[in-house]
């Protein structure tokens, strides 16, 4: 088992990863919580996958457990699914003494985190994911949001969880488009890295690569995240560096309207990102060629029409990275060497080379 703890000003939790941990999920929880009331929540395909298997382990080990599940998709990440979701705690009667599970990729998490979060001011809450961009990425670090409209991640809130669960198992029954886009924030994460994990993913040249290496790779990427979360919880300053690829990624996402996935967005918005700064003379040459190069060894998108829509734009503009007239952007000027670049507001659009409509 590979783990990595994250301790916080307020909070210190575990991040465990192996194969075959959610048949253990009922011992591990009873290490951190005392028997209560729990609600599993699962989106309407993985609650058919893991819900009850996971349930029944609860259960075994003292818990008293409710299963929710919501339809599948990013449009269940909303006010609207979080309020049926609330109304089932209260009809259920559950308190500040018990929990919430999220079991389930990134969107589950999201949903779930900001469930604990808001009902009665902050409930307990444990991270299960099963996607490998939920294991990497959303689930470790605390934030927690839903969408407003086509605005991703409007509303929400900084939740850290209790304990993070990652069983490695759970990849076996992805799709491999859903496989290989959380393979996009893995690269994002190692390029930033370099090094040792840098080498490791110029010998990722397909998906069955990526299912080789998974843990090693999973924990690469959280252990980074963490070192950055401990140094900057809410955001304010290099947590910034976790935003590489995603103004102009989220962008893309946004206007593709579901035809994309959140990774391969990124690694179209890292690609599209560094392409300018290299051009720009900001960066090393051929840096984008190298990340180009291994984002699409494993078929990840590096490229999109959409960037060059006017409504793109607008889209930058609304992005939660402006701050006090400035626009934060992230770069690498070589492998292993992250940046911080601030351009003014104003300036936005032709920096990124984006026309207004």
């Amino acid at each position: 088992m590979k783990t990595v703890d994250v301790k916080l000003t307020n909070k210190t939790y575990q991040v465990m990863i192996a194969a075959g941990l959610l048949q253990q999920a009922g011992q591990l929880v009873a290490n951190v919580w005392s028997p209560c009331k729990i609600a599993l929540v699962s989106d309407s395909n993985v609650a058919s996958l893991y819900q009850r298997q996971v349930a029944d382990t609860l259960t075994q080990a003292g818990f008293q457990v409710f299963c929710y599940d919501f339809p599948a998709g990013e449009s269940s990440k909303s006010l609207t699914v979080l309020g049926d979701l609330a109304r089932q705690l209260a009809a259920d009667a559950f308190n500040r003494d018990d929990g919430v599970i999220a079991l389930g990729g990134g969107v589950t998490g999201d949903l779930t985190g900001l469930l604990a979060a808001t009902y009665m001011r902050g409930i307990r809450f444990i991270q299960m994911p099963t996607s490998l961009l939920a294991q990497v990425d959303s689930s470790v670090g605390g934030k927690t949001a839903v969408d407003l409209d086509s605005i991703k991640n409007i509303i929400g809130a900084f939740y850290e969880p209790d304990l993070v669960l990652i069983d490695s198992n759970t990849l076996n029954t992805l799709q491999q488009r859903d496989l290989v886009e959380g393979y996009g924030e893995i690269v994002k994460t190692a390029a930033m890295v370099g090094g040792a994990f840098w080498s490791l993913i110029e010998t990722i040249n397909s998906p069955a690569d990526i299912m080789t290496h998974t843990e090693e790779l999973s924990a690469r990427s959280i252990q980074f995240k963490a070192d950055v979360v401990m140094g900057d919880e809410k955001e304010s300053g290099q947590r910034q560096l976790l935003n590489f690829g995603h103004t102009l990624g989220h962008t893309v996402e946004a206007l593709a309207d579901g035809g994309l996935r959140h990774g391969e967005a990124v690694s179209i918005g890292m690609v599209a990102i560094m392409q300018l700064f290299e051009n720009n003379g900001d960066a090393q040459a051929g840096i984008t060629d190298k990340l180009r190069d291994r984002l699409q060894a494993v078929g990840l998108p590096t490229t999109s029409p959409l960037l060059h829509l006017p409504a793109a734009l607008d889209k930058v503009k609304n992005d939660k990275k402006n701050r006090h007239g400035h626009l934060n952007l992230v770069m690498i000027k070589t492998i292993g060497a992250p940046q911080i670049v601030s351009i003014p507001s104003a300036e936005i659009g032709s920096f990124l080379k984006l026309t207004a409509g």
